[in-house]
């Protein structure tokens, strides 16, 4: 047990080679007021720049930048802390060390002060190209390993470069089976992930043009025309997208017609097949993860879109064929998708009055949105 070993008042955490300095851990220590938890000196030659740094668990991820204050540093730092504030965190002795104190002391709001008088450190043992790519690689898996540990699943740098570790198309999605329309996340107070947002949108892109291209008539459906309403985007905690069809069009489009007879891997390595409950269809990320877009054939009867499958979803109504005559272009997910001519009013018949200004999870019997936390 760390604390067993250290009894000291103050921790310093310093990489290796750094040459510690008397007079500079009495500044150190003097700069270690109430309001500041952490203090920072550079080592080496090269001083320290403050970065910005947000973390966002809800949303799973973390950003530097300007906003946010000090929150980071970049640069090689030996960092002063508190005993009993370095005891405190969940994760004390986690690596890379200073990554994760700077993202523990952004959750908690505490306060990172900078100093610019340093210590001095000895060369670099790293002699060879070869043992470069070592230490960096080694870096890297560490800092993996944290990010998990944290539940990040993108990191998003200063110059916008992103830095993803989440699911993929050759792993497996981040969560498990959804139960009751509400999948897991939700209950941990948590949004869909990134890395499943982007595979929902990749998806759902590649799906309208293989429709559009094949001259089936579609339109936005459900929750993912509501995402088009209010933000042009898949809903932040949504785990899937909705797309209705004419039936009569099925037959047009080739990847429809083969997965009525088993599931099948399109050129891009999408996966077509008959949903597993009956009567439409699904379209899925990869083999390996199923992140999907579900497309749902209608017919006209009498003026009245309907359908044959019907899975009891308070929202999953007939209704007339005059929203299709004709539907109209909507900004969805980074592209352009066809929605109802009247989305508002659509979205009303489906989800009640109001549905596009008061947003609510997928199944508010089991987990109801606070207003407060759309502001988070």
């Amino acid at each position: 047990v760390l604390e067993l070993h250290i009894r000291t008042p103050y921790v310093l955490i310093v990489s290796d080679g750094a040459r510690a300095v008397p007079a500079v851990l009495q500044s150190m220590m003097a700069a270690l007021d109430t309001q500041t938890h952490v203090v920072a000196v550079p080592v080496g030659p090269s001083p320290l720049r403050c970065v910005g740094l947000r973390v966002d668990l809800r949303r799973w991820t973390l950003r530097y930048g300007a906003e946010g204050g000090c929150g980071a540093v970049e640069g090689t730092a030996a960092l002063l802390m508190r005993s009993e504030d370095l005891f405190n965190l969940s994760y004390p002795t986690e690596s890379p060390s200073d990554t994760s104190i700077f993202i523990q002391a952004s959750l908690r709001g505490w306060k990172l002060r900078v100093l610019h008088r340093g210590f001095p450190s000895a060369p670099s043992p790293l002699s060879s190209p070869h043992d470069v790519w070592k230490a960096k690689s080694s870096t890297d898996s560490r800092r993996r390993r944290l990010m998990e540990e944290f539940g990040i699943k993108l990191e998003v740098l200063e110059d916008g470069r992103q830095r993803w570790y989440g699911c993929n198309k050759e792993s497996q999605r981040c969560f498990g089976t959804v139960l009751a329309r509400t999948p897991r996340y939700l209950l941990q107070g948590r949004w869909t992930p990134p890395c499943c947002l982007r595979a929902l949108r990749e998806t759902a892109k590649h799906v309208v043009e293989v429709l559009e291209g094949s001259g089936v008539r579609y339109w936005l459906e459900g929750g993912s025309l509501l995402g088009a309403v209010r933000l042009r985007d898949v809903i932040p905690w949504d785990y899937d997208v909705d797309l209705g069809v004419y039936r009569d069009d099925v037959a047009k489009c080739p990847w429809l017609r083969e997965a009525q007879k088993g599931p099948v891997e399109d050129e891009e390595g999408f996966v077509w097949e008959t949903a597993a409950e009956g009567g439409f269809f699904r379209v899925h990320y990869s083999r390996s993860n199923r992140l999907h877009v579900d497309l749902w054939p209608f017919f006209p009867r009498a003026g009245v879109m309907t359908k044959d499958t019907w899975l009891g979803h308070p929202q999953d109504v007939e209704f007339p064929e005059r929203f299709l005559l004709p539907t109209v272009p909507l900004p969805f997910a980074g592209f352009t998708a066809m929605g109802p001519n009247n989305p508002r009013q659509f979205l009303e018949l489906k989800f009640g009055p109001g549905a596009v200004e008061e947003p609510q999870y997928p199944n508010p019997a089991v987990l109801r949105l606070r207003r407060e936390e759309m502001t988070q």
